[in-house]
């Protein structure tokens, strides 16, 4: 590639405000990206990647100040750019796909409307012009239904359709640098694969120039050409993408991949004559809306779902968004009553008992929730979140706290803080304290709802090392809910696939993904992003 880059960033450095952890939010970093090219610019959070985005963009907060370094779009620097003219330059020669289009769409706006805002603030067309404009790039985006969409509000639309309508207002007046600041992180895999084969075609299609923000080294071999790595606001490693992931050069590269979880199930042992913790026979779950003034809809939610898990064992529920994970998991914890079927929980029958009878089995199951900033209750310090399960069972608080400080060490943080608030950890802090308050109430059974999807690779390795040895110490019976496979193949002895409400197939983690059976897992494993390459072969310094 020896075309002139659409963007070039030299010795950029931005300032953090004064009393932040290190006095650089970026520094001294450069790169450039290239027609017909995607960048992937990864590292852990904190790392700065979003933080070049933003200054790109010109959506730095402002407690954010450029102080040295040129960031070039087609020649132009951005940096000197008045506020004024970068509202032209966006949309028009740089655009950006956010992670969460829930967030960056307009609620009250139609989709349609939100594409021809673009249009109307960028152009000079009529109105049958820009209708046309917007039903192309609809198209062009793999959109059914047009109409149907343009008068759709983003809550009308599933996740990957949403991340559609955002990649079509990015891409309705063709920049020549298109910016994706983690788009597939929150989609299930299926989802995930087709809007990155979406992003490569319309690299290869047009002369755009692609940055790609991610932490998933999935998809960095999946679409990338070069890689960046970003440490601590610094540029460690930048090259050719099969050249770096290949003979990484510096030792926090090394860390990251060697921190992937590899496709491969690992071989782990536990006792086929281990107690039956946990079995649900044909759980069904069925919502009816509607029905005063019109037809009732009725939706079934999951259907027919029998598994087991024993003591000790890990049992994986997989597939994708909508396929009825979280609902069985909802229905096992009893969040939400089941329509039909049974759960037998140590041979007691809980599916169907009123709110008196069920209470001393509650805190036989703990959930642990993807997000851990929104399971903590910001106002409590993470000591009084731990001890309040079991002060409300009668334990007395000088007892709890002892528990609490015995399970922060097992969690492998300072007892100490326990009078801390949750804003003042890391995002893998605070999920190790909600496994914490999980395991305060001494469970039987330890359900995990995507529970670190939300996570960088590096933290990822270490929350789920964590939960396999507290499984093995306490012999847990544990049932993790993910729609990452490369996940799933590490920690589960079983799995069971999920489509449309129905378990699909079940059965040895090691037999489903070397030796797939249903059609429906063979393309689940089939888009897996990366899929083909082997990570995990380097050792972190």
């Amino acid at each position: 590639m020896t075309e002139t880059p659409v963007l070039d960033i030299s010795n950029l450095t931005v300032d953090l405000p004064p009393g932040a952890d290190r006095p650089k939010a970026v520094e001294g970093v450069g790169f450039d990206v290239r027609p017909h090219e995607i960048v992937c610019l990864v590292g852990e959070s904190g790392s700065g990647k979003s933080v070049i985005a933003q200054t790109v963009m010109g959506l730095l907060p402002k407690t954010l100040k450029p102080s040295a370094g040129k960031v070039m779009l087609q020649g132009e620097d951005v940096l000197t750019a008045g506020a004024a003219r970068l509202r032209e330059l966006r949309c028009t020669r740089m655009s950006m796909i956010f992670q969460e289009p829930m967030t960056a769409l307009n609620p009250v706006m139609t989709c349609g409307d939100q594409i021809d805002e673009v249009l109307r603030t960028h152009t000079q067309h009529d109105e049958a012009e820009r209708r046309r404009r917007i039903r192309a790039i609809l198209a062009q985006v793999r959109l059914p239904e047009p109409d149907r969409m343009i008068a759709a509000y983003p809550h009308q639309l599933s996740g990957g359709q949403r991340q559609r309508i955002m990649i079509a207002m990015a891409l309705v007046l063709e920049p020549a640098l298109l910016i994706a600041d983690e788009p597939t992180t929150a989609l299930d895999v299926t989802t995930q694969a087709q809007i990155l084969e979406l992003i490569k075609e319309i690299q290869r299609s047009h002369a755009t120039g692609v940055l790609f923000i991610t932490h998933d080294f999935g998809v960095v071999a999946e679409i990338s050409h070069r890689v960046a790595v970003m440490q601590w606001g610094r540029l460690v490693e930048f090259g050719p993408t099969r050249e770096v992931l290949s003979r990484p050069q510096h030792a926090y590269t090394r860390m990251l991949i060697s921190s992937v979880p590899s496709m491969t199930p690992r071989v782990r042992s536990r006792r086929a004559d281990a107690a039956l913790v946990l079995e649900t026979k044909t759980l069904g779950k069925t919502y009816i809306s509607g029905g005063w003034l019109g037809r009732p809809t009725t939706v079934r939610a999951a259907e027919q779902v029998s598994v087991e898990v024993r003591r000790g064992e890990t049992l994986g529920i997989v597939g994708e968004s909508g396929s009825g994970k979280s609902t069985v998991a909802r229905c096992i914890a009893r969040l939400i009553e089941p329509s039909d079927g049974a759960i037998l929980l140590g041979g007691s029958e809980i599916a169907h008992m009123g709110t008196g009878a069920l209470r001393p089995h509650r805190r036989r199951i703990q959930i642990v929730f993807q997000d851990p900033y929104r399971s903590l209750n910001p106002r409590r310090t993470v000591g009084e979140s731990i001890i309040e399960g079991p002060t409300n069972y009668g334990m007395a608080r000088a007892a709890a706290f002892a528990r609490a400080r015995e399970l922060m060490q097992l969690v492998k943080l300072d007892p100490l803080s326990l009078d801390r608030y949750p804003h003042q950890f890391s995002g893998g802090q605070r999920q190790r304290i909600c496994i914490a308050r999980a395991l305060a109430m001494e469970p039987e059974l330890l359900i995990a709802d995507e529970a670190v999807s939300a996570l960088d690779v590096s933290v990822q390795a270490q929350v789920l090392a964590l939960l396999d040895e507290i499984r093995r110490k306490l012999e847990l019976a544990m049932l993790f809910i993910t729609h990452d496979l490369r996940v799933a193949a590490q920690v589960c002895d079983r799995v069971a696939v999920m489509h449309q409400g129905r378990v699909v197939e079940y059965g040895e983690a090691a037999e489903i993904f070397t030796r797939p059976g249903h059609d429906y897992t063979k393309a689940l494993l089939a888009a897996a992003p990366g899929r083909s390459w082997e990570f995990g072969a380097f050792q972190g310094a």
